[in-house]
């Protein structure tokens, strides 16, 4: 007569293979996690002044300004709260870019030490773009204004103050505009924006409907009524950690090349090589390569 073992006999071998299959697979868990890491999510953030909150007079953003350092403190602020928003959002890596003017606002003891800044200003083409490539996710713009000759705008202008109008393959562009196509050239989009209403408004219709916080609006032709800086700083805030995680709504911003420019300036500079001047205070300057076109822009502008 055939005799059968007990169960309770078989089981410590079904235990103990049971336990080397479960280790077998958490080595093998983590050797592919070891050889395939998470890629970090990362984030660049451009930061300009005159559309700050609260920010009204060219003096305000002036380092010979009165009120200069109180703004410069504003700016980090709202810096902060960007970076805030996004490493809420699962951001690892973030890169901020001091844009405006001399590109020496930002004081790097005033920043969350968990972003990397990259200030003083650049001769390359990307300028309020530099150390942007393909390993980021998403852009952002903080402090942002409207171009020359916007209405109801606060401290319009582009660039220098000098340019009229710069225009790319026939589409009139704010400072926003073409820095994002410097994003668009790595794949990456704009997904959140600060700044005057004029500029949100602007900026929505290049680059569809972007995350956005409106910090004021002009007002009586020449004053503002906005936000306070907290108030402004907690939108931000939120409105990034909507945008990191909505990113993928956002498609780059582009054009097609060759890129064709046409630049209106109040007073003309040197021609850039091979750049025609069509009128006095008119430039077209066309080349495959948009760093190229922006070379000769800030040759030119």
């Amino acid at each position: 007569m055939m005799t059968h073992r007990p169960l309770a006999r078989l089981t410590p071998l079904i235990v103990g293979t049971l336990v080397m299959m479960l280790a077998s697979s958490l080595t093998g868990i983590a050797s592919e996690s070891a050889q395939n890491p998470p890629r970090a999510l990362k984030v660049f953030i451009s930061v300009d002044m005159e559309g700050l909150a609260g920010v009204a007079t060219s003096t305000d953003v002036n380092p010979t300004g009165r009120d200069y350092e109180h703004f410069r403190k504003i700016m980090a602020a709202e810096t902060n709260a960007a970076i805030e928003g996004a490493f809420r959002a699962g951001v690892t890596e973030i890169v901020v870019r001091d844009s405006h003017g001399g590109k020496t606002n930002l004081l790097p003891g005033d920043l969350s030490p968990v972003a990397q800044l990259i200030r003083g200003a650049s001769t390359g083409p990307k300028n309020m773009m530099e150390g942007i490539d393909a390993s980021f996710a998403a852009a952002i713009f903080i402090g942002y204004h409207a171009k020359a000759g916007t209405p109801d705008a606060v401290l319009a202008h582009t660039s220098n103050g000098n340019v009229v109008d710069l225009s790319i393959n026939k589409v009139s562009l704010p400072e926003a505009g073409y820095n994002a196509l410097v994003a668009g050239l790595y794949d990456v989009p704009v997904v959140f924006v600060a700044g005057d209403r004029a500029f949100v408004e602007q900026a929505r219709g290049l680059l569809g409907p972007v995350e956005a916080v409106a910090t004021k609006a002009e007002i009586g032709g020449g004053g503002i009524s906005g936000l306070s800086p907290t108030e402004a700083q907690r939108q931000i805030r939120d409105g990034v950690a909507r945008a990191i995680g909505n990113r993928t709504r956002m498609k780059p911003y582009k054009l097609t090349a060759p890129y064709t420019m046409v630049l209106k300036v109040k007073v003309d500079k040197p021609l850039y090589r091979n750049a025609v001047r069509v009128r006095p205070g008119e430039s077209v300057f066309e080349h495959a390569d948009l760093l190229e076109v922006l070379n000769a822009f800030n040759a030119m502008k």
